[in-house]
């Protein structure tokens, strides 16, 4: 039997190793602006706020709001573009997210990436397997996570309900939002942040590879 009928996973640092292909447009962005670029710890280090946030990170202190917009313009077409040249799913996703289809479980994406990005990258990298997919859209009136209104409308979206859904993610922002949403979290250890931070923000329940996920869905 179920314990959860719908899995809600983060993107970036979950399903998908993106880091590189984020890495190589921040660079891009802060190369066309004459500023130094950042190294692949560095960016590791930015990323988990949405893209916005990423550039203002990456940026030199002190840049002011609108040559951080700048960048920002610079980044995103780059990225559109070149989000897709070495990102890959970690091991062991997709023959997961097949088993867990396979008992039955909604599946969703719910990203702090820009939404045209998330659901271009949820199409192309799991076909067929995410019910749903959904990304940063604040200009639309939707708060990024660790706001709980993206988990939550994807979850009444998917015919579920908060007591029988959880979120399945690799940072704090993920730990956050899944207590915003009333969730349990699962973390991952592959992703973004290490297993040491996470224990600092609060996680409780680890996952080491993808395939440990299928017996923490069942009773």
């Amino acid at each position: 039997m179920l314990r959860y009928d719908a899995v809600i996973f983060d993107l970036d640092g979950t399903l998908l190793d993106t880091l590189d292909d984020l890495m190589n447009a921040a660079n891009y962005a802060l190369e066309q602006m004459g500023y130094p670029t950042r190294s692949r710890k560095e960016i590791e280090a930015f990323v988990g706020n949405g893209v916005a946030k990423l550039m203002e990170r990456a940026v030199p202190p002190g840049t002011s709001p609108t040559d951080t917009a700048k960048a920002l313009d610079v980044f995103k077409p780059y990225y559109a573009r070149h989000s897709k040249d070495v990102t890959a799913p970690y091991p062991g996703v997709l023959e997961t997210l097949h088993a867990l289809r396979a008992k039955g479980c909604k599946l969703a994406v719910v990203s702090n990436k820009f939404d045209a990005a998330v659901k271009a990258l949820a199409q192309d990298y799991f076909p067929g397997l995410m019910d749903m997919a959904a990304g940063e859209n604040e200009a639309g009136g939707v708060p990024k996570k660790p706001d709980p209104t993206m988990v939550l409308q994807t979850i009444a979206a998917l015919g579920s309900t908060p007591d029988r859904a959880v979120y399945v993610g690799d940072s704090d922002v993920d730990l956050q939002t899944a207590k915003n949403s009333g969730l349990p979290c699962i973390s991952v250890t592959w992703g973004f942040r290490d297993q040491a931070f996470l224990l600092e923000h609060g996680a409780d329940t680890f996952i080491h590879t993808p395939a440990e996920l299928l017996n923490l869905v069942e009773q």
